[in-house]
């Protein structure tokens, strides 16, 4: 195994500084956007839940039909020399088609995929203690979003409209149902029960989602996978949104409304306490 190398990225097979790692125009992953990523936290050097991280990379390469074999010994190879024993960081990784011939969009034959990662701090996210803001919008996005695809064009417009009117993230719905957020899952707290969307083609099978409903079980607190209607979470006495590098973070104004009494909840800082615990352990 090779050591620690900090500021270095993998590039298909090969460990170089940022700055020299290089893909070609004619990659389908810049012309299409045809391609996959997982971003993996690390803590002090231990990737968290690698196993349900490459599960869910292996059934989104399925998805889009993209062929690579590399099992769990190997990724821990590419990734282990990035990782930095001392600090909390993550991961991002990111295959495409790789390069073809010519920009066509149908399949290359016999694609060579391109594989890319790269390691970075993990920072506080700011209001993770005190909350944020959030805002409903309708989502526009595709029909796969359970893929981790690298095609963000519609998530980004949406959470960038969110920022740019002062909230922290877009709270999607479509058909009048809550789906996810622009860049994370959602939960609520409604009527004392922990509800979060079923997982569907419409969200992200997210790691922090699964690890939150596995610690809830184990501390019997409540929880359903539900449809939760717009309505519905207007009457939440706490919304949070969760991702892999955000971790679990508390919604204390919805739209132009106080969730609940306009701080993070009692349910939230016990399930936070749980998942310091349970990250740490």
């Amino acid at each position: 195994m090779t050591e620690n190398m900090p500021g270095k990225v993998y590039l298909n097979g090969e460990y170089l500084p940022l700055s020299e790692a290089k893909i070609s125009v004619l990659d389908r992953g810049f012309l299409f956007g045809d391609g996959v990523y997982e971003v993996i936290p690390s803590y002090s050097g231990q990737l968290f839940r690698l196993h349900d991280h490459l599960k869910r990379l292996k059934e989104s390469l399925g998805r889009i039909r993209l062929n690579l074999t590399y099992d769990s010994e190997k990724w821990l190879e590419i990734l282990t020399p990035l990782l930095d024993n001392n600090k909390d960081q993550y991961i991002y990784l990111q295959i495409t088609r790789g390069v073809a011939p010519k920009r066509d969009h149908a399949f290359p034959k016999d694609p060579k995929p391109t594989v890319f990662s790269m390691c970075s701090d993990l920072q506080p996210f700011a209001g993770v203690e005190t909350g944020v803001k959030a805002l409903t919008m309708e989502d526009s996005r595709w029909e796969l979003c359970n893929v981790k695809a690298t095609t963000l064009l519609a998530n980004i417009l949406l959470r960038q409209a969110a920022i740019e009117q002062g909230a922290a993230e877009a709270i999607l719905h479509k058909n009048g149902y809550i789906t996810e957020g622009a860049a994370s899952n959602l939960f609520a707290v409604i009527n004392d029960v922990l509800v979060t969307p079923k997982n569907t083609s419409e969200i992200l099978p997210g790691i922090t989602r699964k690890v939150i409903l596995e610690l809830a079980e184990k501390s019997n607190i409540q929880t359903q996978e539900e449809t939760i209607s717009i309505q519905a979470l207007k009457t939440a006495s706490e919304i949070w949104i969760t991702s892999s590098t955000r971790e679990i973070v508390p919604v204390i104004r919805l739209d132009s409304e106080a969730v609940g009494d306009g701080k993070p909840g009692i349910v939230w800082h016990k399930m936070n306490h749980l998942f310091q615990q349970y990250k740490r352990a």
